[in-house]
């Protein structure tokens, strides 16, 4: 039997998190299910994208990712199943899939349904979890899915001596990650200096940890997804900063 992890917004005040959990075990007494996080903001697909992309391929390959953010999907209501990377994901029609696998499924089916639901992940999501934990098929949940919700992620902006990138997800710290990666900066850098610009602070290098840098200075770090990422030793940049979700972050490179 394989692993099921959890993710979702139904915070840990109410009874939600439990009752879908009470459903696998009704289906499942044995299924091993791990809480990835419950805490994502409500209805906020790009924080949940940020959360499960940073984590779920560290899971053993064929771990199924059951997902309850945001869980109606649009319209009437429409979920799906897939496959990629060696992984089973059970989702909303909400976009979040596109957005993670950037519209690259290696595997898609419309979940079928037999009744409305003020439940989806209890109701809908989760037997499916467990059929796919259990060695089941996907194809036995549904037919192939011709279409599916898109939202776009935002693009970095790449010139000779230049990147332009965003703030994606601000951490429990303040820490400002952003989708700019290591590989992009090697391959504009080719290791020139840079110096990285956020708001109306610049910094001249990039370091192992926040905590190299003096009490309350800004610096910049790659994470250990190899993202560019802001902080303030023993600081909240967000806050101290005024940056959020969808800030810009420039690294500009010497010319020389």
């Amino acid at each position: 039997m394989g692993l099921i992890t959890f993710l979702s917004d139904f915070g840990y005040r109410d009874h939600y998190v439990a009752a879908v959990k009470a459903r696998i075990l009704q289906l499942a007494p044995q299924q091993p299910v791990l809480d990835i996080t419950h805490a994502v903001e409500p209805f906020n697909i790009a924080h949940a994208v940020h959360v499960l992309g940073a984590v779920y391929n560290d899971f053993p390959a064929g771990t199924v990712h059951l997902i309850g953010v945001s869980d109606w999907g649009r319209g009437a209501g429409s979920w799906r199943a897939a496959r990629y990377q060696g992984h089973y994901f059970v989702v909303a029609d909400n976009g979040l899939l596109p957005l993670l696998t950037d519209g690259h499924a290696d595997e898609l089916v419309e979940l079928s349904t037999l009744a409305p639901t003020a439940s989806p992940t209890r109701d809908v999501l989760a037997p499916a979890a467990v059929h796919l934990a259990r060695g089941g098929l996907l194809s036995d949940l549904g037919q192939q899915a011709i279409t599916q919700y898109q939202l776009l992620n935002r693009q970095l902006r790449l010139q000779d001596h230049r990147i332009t990138g965003h703030v994606i997800h601000v951490d429990h710290y303040g820490n400002l990650i952003t989708n700019i990666t290591r590989t992009a900066v090697e391959a504009v850098g080719h290791g020139r200096a840079c110096t990285i610009h956020f708001g109306r602070e610049t910094v001249r290098e990039i370091l192992p940890h926040f905590q190299t840098a003096d009490p309350g200075e800004a610096g910049c770090i790659f994470n250990s997804q190899d993202r560019l990422c802001v902080g303030i030793n023993q600081g909240n940049a967000s806050e101290l900063l005024g940056l959020n979700f969808d800030s810009q972050v420039d690294v500009r490179f010497s010319a020389g």
